[in-house]
């Protein structure tokens, strides 16, 4: 049986993917913060309620043998340079690179021959967006870490991806929401900068992470697959 390691299970991404390779058969190590959210995803496979850039928690994890993993775990930022806090940016780079450095160690690791990790990295990782410098560098690392990876793991057969989705209709924006606006108003005017109109759904994101898991990629690392609905063109 497939065993795959998911960080951020709990909800958007990380859930539609738990679903897709629960649906598929697959074995998982679930990882995420909210304990009630992620118990109601796990179900009876292996989960932990940990912070990913803990690294203690990771020293301490014997996932076993992974034939994937998908290191999906991430927070949103919004602030001019300017106004972001040194705080501020220090709790981006904790989650969303030492997070990932951190998930990626221990799934390259723990990986068996011809294994293969995902990486959800960002459109804002490949285009220069005003408010995004902790968000979007953080992706912009993620996207280079994911390639120095590929290129270590290749000998032993792993491929390492990345996907760089644009917006996706996820609770990483109700944060951005403003109460007077509503989120419904808030999202249809963020789809409105897409050039085919519309966020994609968390599930459509599983989706093309399981096929870069699949042997119809089995050539395929070190790759960028954007999908953006034409953002960064």
């Amino acid at each position: 049986m497939t065993r795959i390691l998911i960080t951020g299970a709990a909800s958007g991404i990380g859930k539609a993917c738990a679903e897709h390779f629960d649906t598929a058969g697959a074995d998982l190590v679930l990882v995420d913060r909210n304990r009630d959210a992620l118990a109601k995803v796990a179900g009876e496979h292996e989960h932990h309620i940990a912070d990913v850039a803990d690294a203690g928690f990771w020293s301490r994890l014997d996932p076993g043998p992974l034939d994937g993993a998908i290191v999906n775990a991430g927070i949103g930022s919004a602030a001019p340079i300017t106004d972001l806090t040194f705080e501020d940016w220090r709790k981006v780079m904790a989650v969303n690179l030492d997070g990932a450095f951190l998930t990626l160690q221990a799934a390259l690791r723990h990986a068996t021959e011809e294994a293969s990790i995902v990486t959800i990295a960002s459109a804002s990782g490949l285009k220069a967006i005003p408010q995004t410098a902790a968000y979007g560098t953080s992706k912009a690392a993620l996207i280079h870490l994911t390639k120095v990876a590929a290129a270590e793991a290749a000998s032993r057969r792993i491929r390492v991806n990345a996907i760089a989705p644009g917006g996706v209709d996820t609770p990483i924006w109700d944060p951005m929401v403003d109460p007077a606006q509503g989120r419904e108003k808030f999202m249809r005017a963020m789809e409105a900068t897409v050039p085919i109109g519309r966020y994609a759904q968390p599930d459509e994101i599983a989706r093309q992470a399981a096929f870069l898991m699949s042997e119809a990629a089995a050539t395929i690392t070190g790759s960028v697959l954007v999908c953006d609905g034409g953002f960064t063109l």
